[in-house]
């Protein structure tokens, strides 16, 4: 299942924020920061934390990305 957070460094770049400042805001570690820069997995609850200190929507930072194009 092919994961973007695409939208999570768009969103960064609106507010002005940088990756390291994420990191502090949310509360999560470095290594979930690290590992969203690389399109992984992570922990459901990290994704919250993100969400909840941007103050959006879960569907804001993360898509899942199926391959199709939206035209099909």
């Amino acid at each position: 299942m092919p994961i973007s957070y695409k939208r999570l460094w768009k969103l960064l770049i609106d507010k002005d924020l940088n990756r390291t400042q994420l990191k502090e805001l949310s509360g999560v570690s470095a290594n979930v920061i690290a590992k969203l820069g690389k399109d992984e997995p992570v922990a459901m609850e990290s994704l919250v934390k993100i969400a909840e200190a941007l103050k959006v929507d879960f569907g804001d930072i993360v898509n899942i990305e199926n391959g199709e194009s939206e035209n099909e």
